[in-house]
């Protein structure tokens, strides 16, 4: 058997966890629900990425697969079913996506004491950015490109899958309801209450004067252009961490896309947005200003542009999403810290360092440059 170890946790590696190590015997029940090649035998690989447990369990056969579980607190059944159905049609369309493997009743995932359980595949190529930090640039120029083309891919395959957003219940999702809300006041005062422990949670902190002086100004900026936006279901979480390579040198290309659990019908250029703020800008190193790897997301954005052709509005809008992408994630993750997990460290993580950091940081002279110079990039005529 594996041994657990701890947990990426927001200022890095952590000895603790916060959702128990998936155990042998759990593995075994939970998988004889499913219709493998043979029984299971024991768990040889421990995930560390935070909000669930994860593992990698070898069957009798030799084979392995892949489980995932997640506190009903977070995911049901119902819930996984929602991206399962997202990833079941990029699979069709030769997206590289994980396997999902359905229970012998046929759902798509299984609600067991308590908790939710999915079980994938396991993916081909290697997991080259294990034991790097979640939202970690692209070592490389190459990896960027790749990382870019297949986002296009996956914008491109998802013109035709028609499922409707998911319900504002759900935590922790890459969401846009607030957001292209035409009053940003208004729609906080309607999602909050959905979202199980937020109201409390922000009790604590004076967000209603916080808010307004943070991102407002962003808000205004883009409230005339969201006429423009065409809805579409996006990844909500595009990282190299949430990728699988050909191999593990300079020139390892994408061969396979994991992870939907933020995902949304949002919109390509929200999504793109998020991939941007997740892959582009160090807020690993606050100390350096939070520097933007501009080489890479030149490649990251020619890969892209050469795979999906953004619309001039499309264009248009994800400089003005950037500064905004993450504020229904980080609320989110306000209440999961605070009324879960109870992590003080992870509350100041969200409200303070993400949900106002990141607004202020795009504010700042650095910030502004950045969009100018994104805004430039893809309006430029030389741009794809």
């Amino acid at each position: 058997m594996a041994e657990a170890s701890g947990q990426f946790g927001v200022n890095g590696p952590e000895n603790k966890r916060d959702w128990p190590a998936l155990s042998d015997a759990e593995a075994r029940e939970v998988l004889s629900h499913f219709p493998l090649p043979s029984s299971a035998q024991q768990i040889v690989w421990h995930g560390r990425r935070p909000f669930s447990s994860t593992g990698v369990v070898s069957l009798e056969d030799g084979s392995r697969v892949f489980v995932k579980r997640h506190d009903h607190c977070l995911r049901d059944a119902a819930a996984l079913a929602e991206e399962h159905r997202f990833i079941t049609h990029l699979a069709e369309q030769g997206v590289p996506v994980g396997q999902t493997w359905r229970t012998k009743t046929g759902h798509a995932a299984l609600d067991l004491n308590g908790s939710a359980y999915e079980v994938f595949s396991i993916m081909p190529g290697h997991d080259l950015y294990e034991t790097v930090q979640s939202w970690a640039p692209f070592h490389n120029v190459k990896h960027a490109f790749s990382g870019g083309l297949h986002l296009g891919r996956l914008h491109d395959a998802a013109r035709n899958f028609n499922a409707p957003a998911r319900p504002s219940r759900r935590p922790l999702l890459s969401t846009f309801e607030v957001i292209t809300s035409p009053d940003l006041i208004a729609g906080l005062e309607r999602w909050i209450p959905q979202q199980a422990g937020l109201t409390e949670a922000l009790t604590r902190h004076p967000w209603r004067e916080d808010i307004p002086a943070a991102l407002l100004p962003f808000h205004e900026r883009l409230k005339p252009h969201l006429g423009t936006i065409q809805p579409r279901w996006g990844h909500g979480d595009w990282h190299p961490s949430n990728l699988f390579w050909t191999g593990t040198g300079a020139d390892a290309q994408v061969c396979g896309i994991l992870d939907f659990g933020m995902s949304d019908r949002t919109c390509a250029a929200y999504d793109l947005a998020v991939a941007i703020e997740r892959t582009a800008i160090a807020w690993l190193e606050p100390q350096n200003d939070c520097p933007v790897i501009h080489e890479r997301l030149e490649a990251f954005l020619s890969g892209y542009l050469a795979q999906y052709a953004l619309s001039r509005e499309e264009r248009r809008l994800v400089p003005l999403f950037l500064p905004l992408v993450h504020v229904e994630y980080a609320l989110s993750e306000v209440a999961y810290y605070e009324t879960l997990v109870h992590d003080q460290a992870g509350v100041k993580a969200a409200y303070t360092d993400y949900l106002l950091g990141h607004a202020h940081w795009f504010a700042s002279p650095s910030g502004q440059q950045f969009l100018r110079w994104l805004t430039r990039t893809l309006q430029a005529p030389s741009c794809p």
